[in-house]
């Protein structure tokens, strides 16, 4: 017997490839990040995005996942439509930097998850600490 795999969905496909690549251009210029980092930082952005707009829980993006909402934002005509369209209601951006500790994040990350997400642990200020040289990483050993 062969299990099905459920396979993950990427916030990149929540918008046309080509508005994905203007906010992933965008993202790097803006933020100094090499393009395939911003082109993570806005697939994560937008899945969480995705599932507050779905929820209407007051998520709070991590650190590095921030300024995808932020280059989306700057994109205004875009993000008006893409949220109205979605969820019928434009999702404002309030800040609470305080709301961004281990235990929030993993939390987020698990809705996320929830939702049918692939999530970059390493952009969500989740993965284990490392305890270099026995351990880099998330792995058993840590």
């Amino acid at each position: 017997m062969t299990a099905l795999a459920t396979e993950l969905v990427h916030g990149r496909t929540l918008v046309e490839p080509e508005l994905f690549d203007r906010l992933a251009e965008f993202c790097a210029e803006e933020y100094g990040l090499e393009r395939a980092v911003a082109e993570q930082v806005m697939d994560q952005g937008l899945a969480f995005l995705d599932v507050m707009g779905r929820t209407g829980e007051g998520l709070s993006p991590s650190k590095r996942v921030d300024p995808a909402w932020h280059t989306f934002m700057l994109h205004s005509a875009e993000y008006t439509t893409w949220c109205e369209e979605r969820f019928g209601r434009y999702i404002h951006h309030a800040p609470n930097s305080r709301r961004r500790d281990k235990a929030t994040m993993v939390d987020v990350v698990g809705r996320i998850r929830a939702h049918g997400y692939a999530v970059d642990e390493g952009l969500r200020g989740t993965k284990a600490n490392c305890n270099e040289p026995t351990c880099c990483g998330d792995g058993p050993c840590c």
